[in-house]
């Protein structure tokens, strides 16, 4: 008897483990999916507040269909999204656009945090979006880093993490020559750092080690060029 209740126990203990984990297996493919439908009933909601009210300003009599009113009062709004959409695609409507969120939204309490899950949502560019190989001390030795910013005269700022821990690496501010940017996801980069490397070539593409062999070779036939020129390297035209 006292030998059975250890396995009793040891059996419970495995079915309670089965037990909570097909749970929590169903419940992180349903978690997603329920996000997504209380999203759109957001939206939908949100549209239909605007819709409404314009819609019963439309209908100058009863004699008006409602269908009729409700498809004005969409255009309407459709063309008032378009009319914003063209002005923040200008550069000054992207500055004040810009200026305003600085002075006035981002003081609102969880503003910045909405803007950027729409903007993971519609897919826009964000830091860590582009993955790339950099050159960073021109000795040909690559790093797999994340493009964060875009600078003047053609450079770029770069973060590479570092594995296993990729919470903490380096920023560099490189120029553009320094960089190969491959078509791996940020997924499958952020992967293989952890791996300390493992996965490499399965993130990089045939496509994206052409491309770097390529640059490499147009950049031995460059150096060549200079040295018969030059007798070593171009002089840099910013220092002359």
């Amino acid at each position: 008897m006292e030998q059975g209740d250890p396995q009793k126990r040891s059996f419970l203990q495995k079915l309670g483990k089965f037990f909570l984990t097909t749970v929590l297996g169903g419940l992180f493919v349903i978690l997603p999916i329920s996000i997504f439908i209380i999203l759109m009933r957001f939206a939908l909601n949100f549209l239909m507040n605007i819709i409404s009210p314009l819609s019963n300003l439309l209908r100058v009599s009863e004699a008006t269909p409602k269908w009729t009113a409700d498809l004005m009062a969409v255009m309407i709004i459709t063309l008032v999204f378009f009319i914003i959409g063209l002005i923040v695609q200008m550069p000054r409507g992207k500055a004040k656009l810009k200026y305003f969120e600085r002075k006035y939204l981002e003081m609102i309490p969880m503003y910045s945090t909405i803007r950027e899950t729409v903007n993971q949502f519609t897919g826009k560019k964000r830091p860590f979006s582009q993955v790339v190989m950099a050159d960073v001390f021109g000795n040909d030795t690559r790093m797999v880093g994340f493009i964060t910013d875009e600078l003047p005269n053609d450079m770029y700022s770069i973060f590479v993490p570092t594995g296993p821990n990729p919470t903490n690496g380096f920023v560099f501010h490189v120029k553009r020559h320094q960089l190969d940017f491959i078509e791996a996801r940020s997924e499958d980069a952020m992967r293989s750092i952890i791996a300390v490397g493992t996965g490499t070539k399965t993130m990089l593409s045939n496509a994206d080690l052409d491309r770097i062999k390529k640059k490499r070779m147009e950049e031995e036939m460059q150096e060549r060029r200079d040295h018969d020129v030059y007798g070593g390297p171009a002089p840099d035209p910013q220092m002359t």
